[in-house]
């Protein structure tokens, strides 16, 4: 019997979009409104069995890698998660190995918290905008309250308990005119790996279609150059960035691993707290909801017609003036969330970042193909 093997990421919401904070750019949080009634928000243990049963099942084999997000997963607490790690070891499937991701914005983290996650070995993505006053511009709690002291503390817990968190940073039009601050910053905590998430809000209301706190794009371009700048001259070898990594990958002729960058996407939906399975994370609305993983399966949905269709939409929806872009293979067209402007010659479905993603892929094209010219060299 041949064994399928598929290629995803599942973020899964054991809390849903409960969260302990109130960022002012969050996108998620609303998400609590496809669930009305005053619910408790936490998937049941019931549930959680299956999901990694079935998630063990559509993965095949070898590395099985779960990604737990939210909102704020944290808010589960340390037992459902070690409810998580023994239904992972109950239901592990002979040669298979399994790994835990979780996204979390730090104010939580105490000591226990950071021992069980180094003692499990974790890997934790840990969300902060760059220096005090960046990150307390958006990231608050729910009454307002500023959350940088808190999240470096988790951070320090963090390193303490033998931990290196990625850094996730996201650019809006408050720190992206601070590239070199916000990246120092980082480094003077001693990150090591990082991820910039660029920062895009529909806004019907506004001249731009964009919150005023949506990075702009030239902007953008400029701030991820300045930072390959940097990066090129001191940090290669000791910090990686995501998406220098991703443009490097086009040196080796790899295939991207970041979803937005794929030819086609549809590989990192979301399993909300109820077991609802919806297309994309940026798509959890009811449009793109396929079912609940208690009536289908995780495989069943991966496969289905709906989300192969969601998926190959990215590539025969790309305009023409993309198609014919230099920097094709670094981008794709990024996230087809993100496709709402016109291009030149006024064909929809460009994407909004796509002067500053094409202004920071021509920036780091010399040094990619000068990769790819040693790289070709050192395999004759």
């Amino acid at each position: 019997m041949n064994e399928q093997k598929r290629e995803f990421q599942i973020f899964a919401k054991p809390v849903g979009a409960k969260c302990n904070l109130g960022c002012t750019y969050c996108y998620y949080l609303e998400k609590k409104g496809l669930y009305p009634g005053g619910k408790k928000f936490l998937m049941t243990e019931e549930l959680l069995e299956q999901y990694i049963i079935q998630y063990y099942a559509a993965s095949g084999s070898g590395d099985v890698y779960f990604s737990w997000h939210g909102g704020e997963p944290l808010m589960a607490g340390i037992d459902f998660f070690r409810k998580v790690l023994l239904y992972q070891q109950k239901h592990k499937p002979a040669g298979s190995s399994f790994y835990n991701g979780l996204q979390t914005n730090g104010t939580l983290l105490d000591d226990a918290w950071c021992k069980f996650l180094a003692d499990e070995r974790f890997f934790v993505g840990l969300s902060i905008d760059g220096p005090e006053h960046l990150h307390n511009r958006h990231r608050l709690t729910l009454d307002g309250t500023p959350t940088h002291e808190k999240v470096l503390k988790g951070h320090n817990l963090l390193v303490k308990n033998g931990l290196q968190p990625e850094i996730l940073c996201v650019v809006s039009s408050f720190n992206v005119n601070h590239p070199l601050d916000v990246y120092n910053y980082f480094k003077d905590m001693g990150a090591h790996y990082m991820t910039f998430l660029p920062l895009v809000n529909r806004d019907g209301n506004s001249l731009s279609g964009v919150s005023d706190d949506s990075v702009p794009p030239a902007e953008f371009g400029s701030f991820l150059s300045t930072i390959f700048d940097e990066w090129v001259k001191k940090d290669i070898g000791t910090v990686k960035v995501q998406i220098f990594e991703e443009a490097a990958r086009t040196a080796f002729g790899q295939e991207h691993t970041l979803c937005i960058f794929k030819k086609v996407c549809g590989g990192v939906p979301v399993v909300e707290h109820t077991g609802d399975f919806y297309s994309c994370d940026h798509y959890v609305d009811p449009d793109h909801l396929l079912g609940n993983i208690m009536g289908n399966s995780i495989a069943g949905y991966l496969d289905s017609d709906e989300q192969k269709a969601f998926g190959r939409a990215k590539l025969l929806t790309l305009p023409d003036y993309c198609r014919k872009c230099e920097v094709l293979q670094m981008c794709n067209g990024e996230c087809p969330r993100n496709r709402f402007i016109k291009t030149p010659e006024g064909e929809p479905g460009l994407n909004y970042l796509c002067a500053g993603y094409r202004q920071f892929f021509n920036h780091c094209r010399p040094f990619v193909d000068a990769v790819a010219q040693l790289w070709k060299s050192r395999q004759g």
